[in-house]
Parts: structure tokens; sequence; C-alpha cells
């Protein structure tokens, strides 16, 4: 074995085999070296890459905790009625107590439990009903499969079984029980096919019957304490703020699609210009919020009218008329997410001249539409019945209407005289888009005082407090609260008669009667 030198290489040792030939062995400690780095290089990559993932993990987790904290307080809430209950089963006495159906108390708290209040005593009520009503079912057949005989007492609980459970599984197509009890019926299933199973095989069944519903019974009422003592979250006023919130949203849709079409129009960059716009492009997209709503508000207003009377809301609250309210307001948005589409379409196509002299007329009408829906929200947010403001901002937005129904009607005269009629007439036929956006318009705010009209009879039905009297109670030169503040704000701006507001407001009043 013999060193060789290969020119300015790394050296290589030659070794010569018993049969003489020889085989050439490079050193190869370079490469081992790089491929050290390398895998070194990528140890450290995957180490970032980990780091980076978690970081962006725990950025959402806490992104989530921070934008609702009570999503972090459900969870306290859960893990203390778990540990609460665990207590029958960790102290001798108590387990001694419930038999060794401790376990089915810590089952109820996990299955019951939900974020609001009406959600858990949906589910409490489902499960104790369920619960006992199979239980005494279950019963009954038992006695009677014990009475049949030997051959005949599996047949008896083997039918018994395929009714019940067929005519409960179709029980929940039915719309009212798959509205209100469909978590019920899946209990009623789930007991009465344990029960009757295992009563087969098991002698004392009333005992164990009798164990299991006082253990359900105690996880149904620790799962109630700690929902309704420790920081409830009442559904009602999830929905009652969720119905305020998007009228609020959609106002902002209304009046963003229109400014963002003409005032961008005025500056000649309509486009670019309303793309580097993000907030006002969020805004313009609210009605969205309005559109995928409808879902929140049934399953909201379910619940709500679960939940026991609490603040400002009453046992009898018109829960379902939130619903007639959110449908309106659905109604309304389906016509601004036409018209934020023609918009968009029709901003190459529209000729200048056009856009300007309904530029004015149109953008009053959209900012009057926002005005009269924040007012409508504002109403519903501090629960009040409409002010005299929301009958100016409705007189008002009547007003703008008809001028910009005025500004259409006048829009050919004025082109013939400016440009000729030949001209003319290719510029209504280049403008036939933006003529659009004005009917639309004009619709929204049609659809708007159907708004008005929902939120009137919802005020009526809850039976909410005059605002006009407490506006007549506050000091008028200083509005203590946002509300009054609003109020004041319209109220100034308003250049309609009194006699029209007073007009609008009656045959809203009269149409609010006929309705109730």
């Amino acid at each position: 074995m013999a060193a060789v030198a290969n020119g300015g290489a790394a050296p290589e040792w030659r070794v010569t085999v018993p049969e003489g030939a020889t085989v050439t062995v490079e050193r190869e400690a370079g490469r081992c070296r790089r491929a050290a780095v390398v895998w070194a290089w990528q140890l450290v990559s995957c180490v970032a890459a980990l780091g980076s993932r978690a970081s962006g993990l725990a950025g959402r987790v806490w992104k989530i905790g921070a934008d609702d904290p009570r999503r972090a307080v459900h969870g306290v809430k859960v893990g203390l009625a778990l540990a609460l209950v665990s207590v029958f089963y960790y102290t001798r006495p108590l387990y001694d107590g419930v038999g060794g159906a401790a376990m089915w108390a810590v089952m109820t708290v996990v299955v019951v439990f939900e974020f609001t209040v009406g959600g858990c005593v949906y589910k409490g009520f489902n499960r104790a009903t369920a619960t006992v009503s199979a239980g005494v079912v279950a019963l009954g057949v038992h006695w009677i499969a014990s009475k049949s005989g030997d051959k005949l007492e599996p047949v008896v609980r083997s039918g018994s079984v395929f009714l019940l459970a067929a005519a409960a599984t179709f029980s929940r197509f039915i719309p009212t029980v798959k509205a209100r009890f469909d978590y019920g019926v899946t209990i009623f299933i789930l007991t009465y096919s344990l029960v009757a199973v295992s009563g087969y095989r098991v002698d004392a069944l009333v005992a164990m019957a009798q164990q299991r519903v006082s253990t359900i019974a105690i996880g149904i009422f620790i799962c109630l304490a700690v929902c309704v003592l420790i920081c409830p979250v009442w559904a009602g006023q999830e929905l009652h703020r969720l119905t305020a919130r998007n009228m609020d949203k959609l106002a902002g849709a209304v009046e963003a699609c229109v400014e963002g079409y003409f005032v961008a129009g005025e500056e000649e960059a309509a486009g670019p210009e309303y793309k580097r716009r993000p907030a006002a492009a969020a805004a313009a997209e609210g009605y969205k919020c309005v559109l995928n709503s409808k879902a929140s508000e049934d399953a909201q207003a379910n619940l709500a009218r679960w939940e026991p009377a609490h603040g400002r809301f009453g046992f009898r609250h018109p829960y379902a008329q939130y619903k007639a309210v959110g449908a309106a307001m659905r109604h309304c948005a389906y016509c601004v997410e036409a018209l934020s589409g023609c918009i968009r379409s029709a901003e190459a196509q529209s000729p200048e001249g056009v856009k300007r002299h309904l530029a004015g007329a149109s953008t009053r009408v959209a900012t009057r539409c926002a005005a009269v829906l924040r007012e409508a929200s504002s109403s519903v947010a501090a629960m009040t019945t409409p002010s005299r403001g929301l009958d100016f901002a409705v007189a008002d937005m009547n007003t703008a209407v008809q001028e910009l129904q005025s500004e259409v009607r006048e829009l050919p005269s004025k082109l013939a005289a400016a440009a000729g009629e030949p001209a003319a007439a290719q510029q209504l036929m280049d403008a036939v888009q933006l003529l659009t956006v004005t009917s639309l318009l004009i619709e929204v705010s049609a659809r708007i005082e159907g708004v008005v009209d929902a939120v009137d009879t919802l005020a009526t039905l809850a039976a909410f407090r005059s605002a006009d009297d407490d506006d007549d109670d506050d000091d008028d030169e200083k509005p203590t609260t946002e509300a009054d503040a609003k109020l004041q704000t319209v109220s100034d701006h308003v250049t309609v008669e009194p006699e029209a507001a007073a007009a609008a407001a009656a045959a809203r009043t009269t149409k609010n009667i006929e309705q109730v």
C-alpha cells in the first residue's frame, strides 16, 4: 500500500490485492465536511421553519382570544365545571352516594356545556327530558318483556328498540322537532337503547336507571350554575347586537359603493384610486356580512327562546321579529350587491359628463340612505322606539330620491342642448349602465323603508322605551348618550319640512299597527 500524488488533487492510496490488481481509495475528508455543513444547514432551516410556524400559530391563537376574550373565559368555565363534577368521582363519600355512574356526570358536562346560556339550557333541558322519558319507557318495556317469558323477552326488547328508534328518527325530519328538540331525540334513542339492551343482563335495572338520572341531573345543574353565574353570554343579546351591527355594515356598504364610484370618477382615477383605499373597499363589501348572517340569526333566535328573563329581555321577548328585521336587511343587501356589481362593470363605460351630472344627487341619496340605517341601528342598539330623528331622516331620504329622479328626467334635454340630438342619443346609450346604477339606488332606498318598518314592529312588540321622552329629560344643549348625539347631528342637517316628516311617521305608524 503506497500513497500516490495526483496532481493538485487530494492524495490517493493504492492497495495491492493478492491477485496482483490494485484498488485506488480516494480520501473523502473534504466531501464529508461539505456533507456535514449541508446537513447542519438543513437542520437549522427545519428548526427555523418549525419556529416560524409555531409563532404564526401562537399569533393566530392570540388574535382569536383578543378579538373576543369571552372565548378564553368559556374555556376556563368548561374546565371549572369539569373540575367540580370530578369531585363526585374522586371523593369516596360522594362516589358511594352515586355509585359507579359518576362518570355520567362528567360526560354530561362535556356534551351539555355551550358558549351561550341559551345553548346550555337547550341541551340541558333536552338531555334531562330525554333521559327521564327514555328511562321510564325502558322500565315499562322491561316489565312487559319480563312477563312475556324467556322466549318472547328478546323479541319484545328488540322489537321495541326497532319501533321506537325508527319513530324517533323519523320525528327529526319534522321542522318543529328539528329546530327545538333534535338533540333531545338523539339522547332519547341513545338512552333507551342502552337501558333496554343492558336490562336483559342486569337485575337491578331500576337502581341503575336511578343512578344515571341522578348523575346526569348533577352534571346539568353544575353546567347551568357555572354558565349563568360566571360571565354569562346571552344568545338574545348576541342576536340583538348582530342586528344592530349588520345595519351599520349595510349603511357603510351603500355609502362606500356610491361615493367610491362617483368621487373617484370626478378625480378621473376611478379604478386605481378606489383600489388604493382598503378601508373604503372593505366597507363596500359589508353587505356580504348581512347576506351570510341568516344561519347565525336563526340559531341565536332559536337558542334565545330557551333563556330566562335577563336585563331588558323579558320572558316573551320577540326574538322571532329579529329574524324579520334580518330578512328585510337581506332583501336590501341583495339590491346593494346588484348595485355593487353594476358599479364595477360601469366604471370604464359611462361618459364622464353624464356621471358628473348625476354624481351630486346620487351621492346625496346614498348618504341619506346610510343615515336612515344608522339611525335605525342606534334605535335598536339603545332599545328605544324610533325617534323624530329617524322620521326626519326617512323624509330627507325620500326628498333626495325625488331630486335624483328629477335629475334623470332632465338629463336628455340637457345633453341635447349641450351636444345636439345625435350626440345626446349616443351618450344616453353609453350611460345605460349608469342609469341602471341610479335605478338600483332608488330601489335600495325603497327597501330601506322596509327595514325601518321592521324596526318599528320590533320596537312595538318588545316595548322599547320612548326615545322622545328620554330626550325631553336630558339637556338639550349637551347630549349624554351616543344615540342622542347622532339624533342631534341628523336633526341639524335635515332640510325637509316638518309636515313631510310627520306624514312619513304617520304612514309608518299606521302600517306598523296593521302588522301587529
